[in-house]
């Protein structure tokens, strides 16, 4: 007698790990689409399509580091189509900083404002390297840039930080 699994069989342990990939990640990808999209409504978007993409690709990750990168580049691009949306184009107002700094928990909210009026890429740097702890090689990586454009990301980010925020500390 032949004993062929059902489809629970298959589906509980993948659930299982969407599960722990989401507590254990959520708060990072919220993150880096908040300050990709400088929407809350948006970034609570885009992570739903991330972990929804996770359950429908299933992809086999080598190690913790994998997931990581894996999710991060999935943000990335995630948030690149929200960006990209024509409507959102054409409704979003520059207002929207505001309410992204008002929903951001951050301790310096000054740096955090001024980081947020960063052109995308130069946001996406800044945040990948200094809040998250990734090298310039690993950012690359991520964001499909050379090295040398990542460092340069970096650099002019931290120009213009530096004189957005000349005189406030």
């Amino acid at each position: 007698m032949e004993c062929k699994p059902t489809a629970s069989q298959f589906q509980a342990p993948v659930a299982l790990e969407i599960d722990e990939l989401f507590r254990e990640y959520a708060d990072m990808v919220y993150r880096l689409a908040l300050v990709r999209t400088r929407n809350g409504s948006d970034a609570e978007d885009v992570l739903q399509d991330v972990f929804f993409r996770c359950v429908r690709k299933q992809p086999q990750f080598t190690d913790r580091e994998h997931q990581k990168a894996w999710l991060i580049k999935v943000t990335i691009n995630c948030s690149k189509n929200v960006i990209g949306n024509a409507f959102r184009r054409h409704t979003v107002s520059e207002d929207a900083l505001v309410n992204v700094a008002a929903e951001a928990e951050e301790k310096d909210s000054t740096v955090y404002e001024a980081v947020m009026k960063l052109p995308a890429k130069y946001r996406t740097a800044i945040h990948l390297h200094y809040y998250e702890g990734y090298s310039v090689a690993e950012i690359a990586k991520m964001t499909d840039a050379n090295e040398s454009t990542v460092k340069s990301w970096l650099f002019r980010a931290r120009g213009l930080l530096k004189e957005q925020l000349k005189g406030e500390f």
